[in-house]
């Protein structure tokens, strides 16, 4: 999705707004105001704040889901698309932390294109599904419950910019090896 360098700006002051307040708790003027503009010249580069919201969601969903494809039709181990998943997830709250928080807290005020995000959520979790199964079925991750590794994975994963926000220190290169290796130590078979 591409947008005018001032759209993008009027997107990234909304994600530290609806981060910071919530979505219902800022007003456009709340907008205006952090970009030193009038409420009506909002209006010259978006809709509404609806329009806004739903941008910085399914921007950072198609994001997701399309990062999740591209894993999924690679030609490597399970464990190799496991570990790509991971990063994949750090990278997008590295580069969209406001967005990603839109997109874990917000959600549920969509409403045009409420349908398309949760089909896309479906599709990003069912892809965590299908490299665990797969993953199982040969014999490179323990034999676990499918339900509870992804869930595990992605509670750990979605909830990952609130413990990163308070300790920004860690290098991305370091952080992402550092997940990876904590997250998969738990599924990933140990030869004997």
């Amino acid at each position: 999705m591409q947008h005018s360098s001032r759209k993008n700006e009027i997107l990234n002051v909304a994600a530290e707004l609806f981060k910071e307040r919530g979505y219902r708790a800022v007003t456009m003027r709340d907008i205006a105001k952090t970009l030193d503009i009038k409420a009506s010249s909002l209006y010259n580069h978006i809709q509404s704040k609806q329009e806004l919201l739903s941008d910085l969601i399914i921007c950072v969903a198609e994001d997701f889901t399309n990062g999740m494809d591209a894993i999924l039709a690679l030609h490597c181990s399970n464990t190799e698309k496991l570990k790509k998943a991971i990063a994949l997830h750090i990278d997008i709250t590295l580069q969209s932390g406001n967005a990603l928080v839109a997109l874990n807290n917000d959600w549920m005020h969509l409403q045009d294109n409420r349908a398309y995000f949760l089909s896309m959520r479906s599709r990003y979790e069912d892809s965590f599904r299908k490299i665990i199964t797969n993953g199982i079925q040969a014999k490179e991750f323990e034999p676990r419950n499918v339900e509870l590794v992804v869930f595990s994975f992605l509670s750990t994963l979605q909830t990952f910019h609130l413990w990163y926000s308070k300790r920004a220190k860690t290098s991305p290169t370091q952080l992402k090896q550092d997940m990876i290796n904590v997250l998969m130590q738990g599924v990933v078979k140990q030869s004997n």
